[in-house]
């Protein structure tokens, strides 16, 4: 549903799978015109072969000055607007109210609709910088009363909204933003063990049955979340299954269920081969985990760059902030991990000094996401909603502040002045709460911005 630029796809409450127009099949294989256009008393809405010279809606085309929606995406769409501006086309270029000339909405509809109750919003104070904010509950503003404002607004020339699509609300909820943070968490625990035993952050440290068993379980624990948080978005269980067994290998969301189960499978036997004691089987499961790892932390970024509908997920660099992330949560977990197990003492220093170092990578990787040249004022809008608007507060207080720079602080500073065993694991609780923050923030941001 992310990939349509247009907002055209919906979940239908009753079959709760996705449907969208179909241009009233039933009738155009009669010969029939849509419904849309049969009812329209205006003759507004024209329907035909555009391939077809002698057919009106060819000749209207040819004639009229005529534009398109999102041409930019690559969709080559076939719906024209004759003589449509900017106001009419862009979603963006007229302010969302809560009071219209012929319709009032205060909640949202459809299967998403949990996400989108109580909201209603005073029109007369949204702008670039608040239109992407969530408006609190309330009451709305009398339609008779605000209705001279208005006109006034669109004699002075001011495009006001006369109608608007209901409010879907956030497709990818929290079961999405907490995936990607146990993907991360399973993912990251196997790629940190691989980057220490490097002798990336200091002495070479070769992996022990105390670390072994720490990145299967924590792997294996954090991976079956996931699939469980997975199958709970598709909301219909069998939906998984289809992605195994009749899959369409386009789309990276069959790729990533082959990543997670190929990645899953190579846990479970590394797993038997450290609880059985069977040299092959835990050198083979190992050796497996290591790529698998890898693509489970990172195939997410390409199934966000697939949702063509969201600019802002088309970030040159996501790949690496999926990728850092996933290091952080690893490098977090062995760094609480070496207070809590002895087998694992040596392991504390430089699972730290690993830590501080993808922390500043994820600060670095931030603010190229968020000060690079954008592409077009969707993603500034985005930006704006992160930096300065609604997620402001749970950005430079939650992602900056407790998931970045307060461990980092102590990271640098604690080791002369506190044991580990109180710095440590505070710093990786603080990083593991500002990865989930920086999740939630990175999935619902771009989804306030409407689309239709």
């Amino acid at each position: 549903m992310q990939a349509c630029p247009y907002d055209a796809l919906y979940i239908d409450p009753e079959t709760h799978t996705a449907a969208k127009c179909n241009y009233c099949a039933h009738r155009v294989d009669l010969g029939l015109q849509p419904a849309c256009v049969i009812v329209c008393p205006e003759h507004a809405i024209l329907s035909g072969d555009l391939d077809d010279p002698g057919s009106e809606i060819a000749q209207t085309v040819a004639r009229e000055q005529v534009t398109v929606r999102r041409a930019d995406k690559g969709t080559r769409p076939n719906l024209f607007y004759v003589n449509g501006d900017e106001a009419s086309l862009n979603p963006g270029a007229t302010e969302r109210s809560e009071a219209y000339f012929w319709n009032s909405q205060s909640a949202g509809v459809g299967h998403f609709a949990r996400y989108a109750q109580s909201r209603s919003v005073n029109s007369d104070v949204l702008d670039l910088a608040s239109r992407l904010e969530l408006p609190q509950a309330g009451a709305l503003p009398d339609p008779v009363q605000s209705a001279p404002a208005r006109q006034v607004e669109v004699l002075l020339g001011k495009a006001r909204r006369v109608y608007d699509t209901p409010d879907k609300g956030l497709l990818w909820g929290r079961e999405v933003y907490t995936y990607v943070w146990t993907k991360a968490l399973s993912s990251g625990v196997v790629l940190a063990m691989g980057l220490l035993g490097t002798g990336l952050a200091g002495p070479t440290l070769l992996p022990n049955a105390a670390a072994e068993t720490l990145a299967v379980a924590v792997g294996l624990v954090f991976l079956l979340l996931t699939g469980l948080l997975l199958v709970a978005d598709l909301d219909q269980p069998r939906r998984f299954l289809y992605v195994l067994f009749r899959p369409q290998w386009k789309s990276w969301l069959v790729r990533g269920g082959y990543l997670i189960t190929g990645y899953g499978a190579a846990l479970a036997l590394w797993g038997a081969g450290l609880w059985l004691d069977v040299a092959w089987m835990r050198l083979a499961g190992g050796w497996l985990a290591y790529p698998l790892a890898f693509g489970t932390a990172v195939y997410t970024a390409f199934l966000f760059a697939q949702a063509k509908g969201r600019d802002f997920w088309q970030s040159p660099v996501l790949v690496l902030h999926m990728l850092v992330h996933a290091v952080m949560a690893g490098a977090a977990l062995f760094a609480a991990a070496s207070v809590l197990h002895p087998a694992l003492g040596g392991w504390g220093e430089p699972a730290a000094r690993l830590l501080a170092w993808s922390i500043g990578a994820n600060l670095l990787i931030t603010a190229a996401e968020l000060s690079l040249t954008h592409a077009n004022t969707a993603i500034e809008e985005v930006v704006h909603a992160i930096t300065r608007g609604f997620y402001r507060r749970w950005f430079w207080g939650g992602l900056v502040l407790v998931g970045n720079l307060i461990p980092m602080l102590v990271l640098t500073l604690a080791p002369a002045a506190f044991p580990s065993a109180i710095w440590l694991p505070l710093s990786a609780t603080f990083v593991l709460a500002g990865l989930w923050i920086g999740e939630r923030i990175w999935v619902e941001a771009p989804q306030r911005l409407p689309l239709s």
